[in-house]
């Protein structure tokens, strides 16, 4: 079990160092999009609005923290959901 946590912290420390060097480049998809003239076409009114926008954390000035924050909280999230999803699936198996 400590090795879970063990790992889920260095996810934490990689999320919260690396996401501020990320490129702020568009990426593939929209670089196309926007070659080939039909990044407009994507863009309309929003079903869902996202939590961190353009992975910006809300209310942080400096942008590397910002940045950073949105990593960590992401990572949270994912690692949440995968534990949550695995320890589903074990007590599934273990009642049959």
């Amino acid at each position: 079990m400590k090795a879970v946590y063990k790992v889920l912290l260095i996810a934490l420390l990689v999320a919260a160092v690396l996401s501020p060097l990320a490129s702020s480049s568009p990426d593939g998809l929209e670089r196309v999009a926007t070659d080939l003239g039909f990044i407009d076409k994507g863009e309309g009114k929003n079903i869902i609005d996202a939590l961190i926008p353009d992975y910006l954390f809300p209310g942080i000035e400096n942008e590397a923290v910002a940045t950073a924050a949105a990593g960590v909280l992401g990572t949270l999230i994912t690692f949440g959901a995968a534990y949550g999803l695995a320890r589903l699936v074990k007590k599934r198996e273990a009642g049959r």
